[in-house]
């Protein structure tokens, strides 16, 4: 069974900690040789609400990519991502890459547009992986980082998961 490596954005606006946990929980049942960015708090972009706090998440996975989505969108439902009464939104997951697949995949579209648009999904990704190249772009994402003008404001917040500081203020 081959091995790919997979990049992961996490969001969330409700009970933030606990729900960022939670993914993180569920996340680590399924991937190994996972590591986590710093944690960010960003205002909310496309829709009203809070801040959100914001990070990506690396790791090796022998899952298909689209049975790595079902368990995502899982993961999100058991978080009340789906619940008819939800008030936010509790946690997101987004497949930001795997391996270096380009293209339409039962409508996931790979590398995510997020990466090159968000500041919350950009400037943690080129934290955990600065030498990845963006297939798309053909830099790498600390280049890209380094070249974005995202007017989004970021902060770094002291976040702490199975006794890790992902953030260190």
């Amino acid at each position: 069974m081959s091995v790919s490596t997979v990049y992961l954005g996490l969001g969330s606006n409700v009970d933030r900690e606990q729900h960022l946990c939670a993914g993180l929980d569920a996340l680590a049942g399924f991937l190994t040789e996972m590591r986590c960015s710093p944690v960010f708090e960003s205002q909310a972009v496309g829709i009203k609400s809070g801040p959100f706090f914001n990070l990506v998440v690396t790791g090796q996975t022998d899952l298909p990519l689209m049975e790595l989505d079902r368990r995502l969108k899982f993961i999100e439902a058991e978080n009340g991502r789906y619940a008819p009464e939800r008030k936010g939104l509790p946690l997101d997951i987004d497949v930001l890459m795997y391996d270096d697949r380009e293209g339409t995949f039962d409508g996931l579209v790979l590398p995510r547009a997020e990466i090159l648009k968000n500041a919350f999904v950009l400037w943690p990704l080129s934290l955990i992986a600065p030498t990845l190249v963006h297939p798309g772009a053909g830099k790498t994402m600390a280049q890209l980082w380094q070249e974005a003008r995202i007017e989004q404001v970021l902060a770094p917040v002291p976040f702490e998961w199975r006794g890790l500081q992902l953030t260190r203020i």
